[in-house]
């Protein structure tokens, strides 16, 4: 009865009737997930003076491992603003290629989680090599991208925003707050964009520590 009398009162059109029924669907989907996205971190504690920086030391793979994961949590809003700036700008001067290019990352990358949860050295390779697996996924990208002619559109507006992402995690020291806010207020990996992210790649365990 409540649904026919929300169909009544809708507009005529079927876009906007589709369109009315993908917002509850992402709305609803929001809320049973209870993903909150953290605010943005300041221009002086992200990359100005207060920020200190340091080449991680690649003979400690667990210490580099956790302050990659603990910034890209930290600083995930920064990070999806500064990547969709350059998606933005690539696409608007290349829209088809970006779209294409988007899909096919998007396509490969819910194919490998796909293949992790059922392929048991699938799940253990990326739980141990989760750098690794987003290589793999980033390179057979770029192999499908190049036989459609959109190596530019995938290197500039794809592959250099997650490498600026992931070279800014592994550099930025962590401070205090930094270290306080990620576990008092509980920015946790089922409960950010982010923390999903991780999750898919078989982080959930590493946050936070």
């Amino acid at each position: 009865m409540l649904i026919l009398c929300l169909w009544t009162r809708l507009p005529t059109s079927r876009f906007h009737r589709a369109a009315f029924w993908e917002i509850q669907f992402i709305s609803g989907l929001g809320k049973m997930a209870g993903v909150q996205t953290p605010p943005l971190r300041s221009l002086d504690d992200f990359l100005m003076s207060s920020a200190r920086f340091a080449v991680p030391d690649v003979r400690d793979l667990d210490r580099w491992n956790n302050r990659t994961i603990n910034n890209l949590l930290y600083y995930q809003s920064n990070y999806f603003l500064s990547a969709l700036s350059f998606l933005l700008l690539v696409g608007y001067f290349q829209p088809i290629q970006m779209f294409v290019g988007m899909t096919v990352v998007t396509t490969l990358f819910l194919g490998f989680i796909w293949a992790a949860e059922n392929k048991a050295p699938i799940r253990c390779f990326r739980r141990n090599h989760p750098l690794l697996a987003l290589l793999a996924i980033l390179l057979a990208s770029y192999l499908f991208i190049s036989v459609l002619g959109g190596v530019a559109v995938f290197l500039f507006g794809i592959a250099s925003p997650v490498l600026m992402v992931l070279v800014h995690a592994s550099m930025r020291l962590r401070n205090l707050k930094n270290k306080l806010e990620n576990k008092l207020e509980s920015i946790g990996l089922k409960r950010t964009p982010m923390g999903l992210l991780l999750e898919a790649l078989g982080q959930e365990q590493e946050a936070g520590s």
